[in-house]
């Protein structure tokens, strides 16, 4: 049907009845109108072949209905219908001298003018409403457009006051819009969460600058003036009466859900839920962001505060939503942009003594990360120049010169590789160099500048470096080898030097990983799991589900008991064990036609995929001491008891330790036969797992 004519409020139904009355109505036309006999009517005997006339009108009025509500098809429709209807009339009046069907057929050509007039009146309506249409859109628009460049006018003004928090606003509010879309929320309820955020600081418009750009920590007399900003800014906004919900995330962004906030101390949901919404995502961009005080915070640390902030400061909901955000942002992208990578910009180094310039780290993977660099003696320097790269781990994949920041940052510094093949430190368990081709000499001759190309990968706790130097008659390559402490760090290359400059840098990495056989390993795995196994084997799980127990068939149910033991770099609160409960043709996690129906964490964190029904209750009791106290517990090592009941399509997992007491209810769409269970984790040793099936499941 034509959608432009075609009401939503008119019934498809509707062009059937007519449809119907119409056939019915034509065919008592045909009969009356070949009929000769006679019938009573109001006392009378009257030929039935006067009512064609009346039949025929019916079946018009039918099929003026059908162009008055269905447009261009009813008006087709309703043509080759009455032109149709022509045929019969007419030889009904000249073949079987039915003088009666007269009005019959005159009516018919009169309907058929109708139905054009009709049809032409409710075109130029349609035509003329959606001209109105066009130009009420092109005003809103326009409208909209004015809106939001007044509203980052505006923005634009009160980010200008804080030299520490240019954008803060815009990406608040970007933030709010991502938590809103992956909730599901309208794309109108969207707009609203991504203006409210673009506002939500305006009241600080009305602060003096000195507090707001104050070096150092604010006094209480300063802190209140501050404080006073969320009920400056639901003065400004409350006012624009066509955009109400524009004032709440001004007035509420900084009540907290456990009801310690300000500026009215409201508690969980007394709190506006927009306003909720943008106080994790305000948070987040806070300690993402550069300060006078810091520099931005690493994103896992800043994961684990709003982990630790979750019912206390943020409603759980929301920061549930943030944290899997961060998962997803696994290239950091969700930070304030001010500073660039690597080089910061540059595309060289200057160094003088060693550590006086230098980059920022350059993540090392299974994936070959390229770098090539020219280096040259600086001018004057009476040492000959030293090119090098420094093998690190840090949070932040920085390199930290002083204590403080370095403990901060967890930083561990595995050695300096010198450009010339000279390897140095002790955070390595094995080095092996070898120069390509064999007997050739590695050290630097000839003019500067050299020109060298390095290729770095990490699989697992190897590293492999190769440095390639540029010259003739051919090049000649040192690959040097290097065994990590063990498999759970990161590894970060950072070029530096001594007395050189480093110019022409490019960095690039490829985008297929090596197998897993292309370093030579040059030292045994370390392993944490040396302990006695219980009814399947031990796992040592390195990284985020790298590895998983052998899979325990759930039937019915059972109760699964461990030790776990986060490993010596484990940090975070999630570096815990993990319940996996899944389906796959071989039974083993990880493996061709593997599907995960439950991911649990020993921390009480699950984020539902949405694929299937999961229910999950974290309850916190006396016995638990905080999550430090908790990360110390596990460090330690705990003993853990998890319990599995299937009920059908049902799966019900429970658990409790050190005070944190763990149930989760999935439903499943269906009711697959196999279902498994298998342990993983994250940064993890789990050992001497035991299975106890109670005969009342079996």
């Amino acid at each position: 049907m034509d959608r432009s004519s075609n009401r939503k409020d008119i019934p498809k139904s509707l062009f059937v009845l007519l449809m119907v009355i119409y056939a019915a109505a034509s065919l008592y036309t045909i009969l009356a109108n070949r009929s000769g006999e006679t019938v009573r009517f109001l006392g009378n005997d009257v030929q039935f072949s006067s009512f064609t006339g009346m039949f025929s009108s019916i079946a018009n009025i039918c099929l003026i209905f059908l162009v008055v509500f269905f447009g261009k098809v009813g008006f087709i429709t309703s043509i080759v219908l009455l032109v149709l209807q022509l045929p019969g009339l007419f030889i009904g009046i000249a073949i079987n001298g039915n003088l009666l069907a007269i009005p019959g057929f005159f009516s018919n050509l009169v309907t058929i003018v109708a139905v054009i007039i009709i049809y032409n009146g409710t075109k130029q309506v349609r035509k003329l409403r959606s001209s109105q249409m066009k130009h009420l859109k092109e005003q809103q628009v326009f409208s909209q457009r004015l809106f939001e460049q007044t509203a980052r006018a505006l923005v634009t003004a009160i980010d200008a006051k804080d030299e520490y928090s240019r954008g803060h606003s815009i990406r608040v509010a970007d933030y709010s819009e991502k938590i809103a879309k992956t909730l599901g929320w309208s794309e109108e309820d969207c707009n609203k969460v991504y203006y409210s955020a673009l506002l939500h600081d305006v009241g600080k418009i009305g602060i003096d600058d000195d507090i707001i750009n104050k070096n150092g920590k604010l006094t209480p007399e300063e802190y209140e003036v501050i404080k006073q900003h969320p009920a400056m800014g639901d003065q400004i906004l409350s006012s624009i009466n066509e955009y109400p919900y524009l004032s709440i995330g001004a007035h509420y962004h900084h009540e907290r859900y456990d009801g310690k906030g300000y500026p009215e101390g409201r508690k969980g949901e007394d709190i506006p839920e927009i306003a909720r919404l943008i106080s994790v995502a305000d948070a987040y961009d806070a300690m993402t962001s550069n300060r006078s005080y810091r520099s931005a915070i690493p994103q896992p640390l800043v994961r684990e505060e709003i982990v630790k902030g979750s019912g206390t400061q943020f409603d759980p909901r929301f920061a549930k939503v943030m944290m899997h955000l961060i998962d997803l942002d696994t290239e950091y992208k969700m930070k304030e942009r001010n500073t660039v990578r690597e080089l910061s910009g540059r595309t060289g180094l200057e160094c003088d003594e060693f550590m006086s310039d230098f980059s920022d780290g350059i993540n090392l993977s299974a994936s070959i990360t390229r770098v090539h660099l020219s280096a040259s003696t600086k001018e004057g320097s009476e040492e000959p120049g030293k090119p090098s790269l420094i093998l690190f781990d840090a949070l932040d994949g920085r390199v930290h010169e002083d204590d403080k920041s370095a403990l901060e940052m967890a930083y561990f510094e595995y050695g300096v590789i010198g450009l010339d093949g000279n390897v140095t430190g002790d955070g390595f368990r094995n080095v092996k160099t070898e120069i390509l081709p064999e007997g050739r000499d590695f050290a630097a001759s000839g003019e500067e500048p050299y020109e060298y190309d390095i290729e770095a990968v990490k699989i697992n706790d190897h590293v492999r470096i190769k440095i390639t130097r540029k010259e003739q008659p051919s090049d000649v390559s040192m690959i040097i080898t290097l065994a990590l402490p063990d498999s759970s760090r990161y590894a970060y290359i950072s070029i530096a030097g001594e007395y050189c400059v480093i110019d022409e840098v490019s960095i690039d990495r490829d985008k297929e990983s090596v197998s897993d056989d292309y370093i030579t390993r040059i030292a045994d795995e370390v392993s944490y799991i040396e302990r006695p196994e219980g009814d399947i084997p031990n796992v040592q799980v390195n990284g985020h589900k790298t590895a998983a127990s052998k899979g325990i068939p759930l039937d019915n149910g059972f109760t699964i008991t461990f030790h776990a033991m986060s490993l010596p770099t484990a940090r975070l609160i999630w570096h815990c064990p993990y319940i996996s409960v899944y389906t796959s043709p071989s039974g083993e996690p990880y493996t061709g036609g593997y599907k995960e129906y439950a991911l649990i964490r020993l921390d009480g964190e699950y984020w539902d995929r949405g694929s299937f029904n999961n229910k999950l209750i974290v309850n916190k009791n006396d016995d638990f001491a905080g999550w430090d106290a908790w990360k110390q517990a596990l460090k330690d090592g705990i003993d853990c008891s998890v319990t599995f009941k299937r009920k059908g399509n049902q799966i019900i997992t429970t658990t409790e330790n050190r005070g944190l007491f763990i149930k989760n209810t999935t439903t499943l769409n269906g009711n697959p036969d196999k279902l498994y269970v298998a342990i993983t984790g994250d940064q993890v040793a789990i050992t001497t797992i035991k299975i106890t099936r109670d005969p009342i499941m079996v």
